[in-house]
């Protein structure tokens, strides 16, 4: 879906995001959580289900999807 489709959402970056302004935006929906490239704000947004984005969070935060 596009970013646009998705209403008034707060939309904020990744507390990992440098100077550089490269990274995704993640905006809290009522039952799924939002994710679109800070570049392309009006471009795609992939909506997850809170438990697919809180589980994809875990992986990472615990290195399971490292090389």
């Amino acid at each position: 879906m596009r970013a646009p489709e998705l209403g008034p959402v707060t939309w904020r970056k990744s507390s990992r995001t440098t100077g550089n302004n490269n990274c995704v935006e993640v905006a809290d929906l009522a039952n799924a959580t939002a994710v679109r490239d800070s570049k392309d704000p009006q471009g795609a947004a992939f909506v997850f289900a809170r438990s697919t984005w809180s589980a994809f969070l875990t992986a990472v935060k615990t290195g399971e999807l490292d090389g």
